[in-house]
């Protein structure tokens, strides 16, 4: 049998996985407060039934996996790697904050709510009462570090989080010296691949 290659045997890999579709219904027209219950209703929300064979991971030699102190990120990570694996929760893995804005009278689509209250989020002109942009991607920040520091000693390093966090965690990632193997986009349940030697 052909012994591994040193690079094969040194190469380390951090997964970064989106949770799952939460049970929350989108559909009709939301106000200022209906919007607002429904950043709530998906915080808290189960996150749909799936079944993830991802030819990358390597299913049988995860013992730990880190997840966000949201139920989606956890309820993910325990669907895809079952109740053997240990999920260290840590606050750093939490979504960027949203915050619903005022506009009292208008009714809107859930989605252009949640994509205005972002894009102004990320202006600087709707983080009142909640982390500001550059103290999210300060975070991010330091979560690319500390995943990139577990790696030193584990082969596999896996995180189940959320879209827009992961992509930062990414692009950190890459500052660092790392390369995307595998990057599937920001969907639910996708999958990115980040290789180092």
């Amino acid at each position: 049998m052909t012994a591994p290659s040193i690079s094969t045997q040194t190469r380390k890999r951090i997964f970064l996985i989106r949770h799952a579709r939460p049970l929350v219904s989108k559909k009709g027209y939301f106000d200022k407060a209906g919007a607002r219950n429904y950043i709530s209703d998906y915080d808290a929300a189960e996150v749909e039934q799936f079944v993830l064979q991802h030819e990358a991971i390597p299913y049988q030699e995860i013992r730990q996996v880190y997840c966000s102190t949201l139920v989606r990120s956890q309820l993910t990570a325990r669907q895809i790697f079952g109740d053997k694996v240990e999920l260290i929760v840590r606050h750093e893995f939490r979504e960027f904050e949203r915050r619903i804005f005022s506009l009292p009278l208008l009714r809107l689509p859930i989605r252009l709510w949640l994509v205005s209250a972002r894009l102004l989020w990320m202006m600087g002109m709707n983080s009142k009462g909640i982390e500001t942009f550059r103290q999210a991607k300060e975070r991010a920040r330091e979560a690319a570090t500390f995943l990139a520091r577990e790696a030193e000693h584990k082969p596999h390093v896996i995180l189940v989080a959320h879209g827009l966090l992961n992509n930062f965690i990414r692009w950190y990632l890459q500052d660092l010296g790392w390369k995307s193997a595998i990057h599937e986009g920001s969907g639910f349940l996708s999958v990115t691949v980040l290789e180092k030697n």
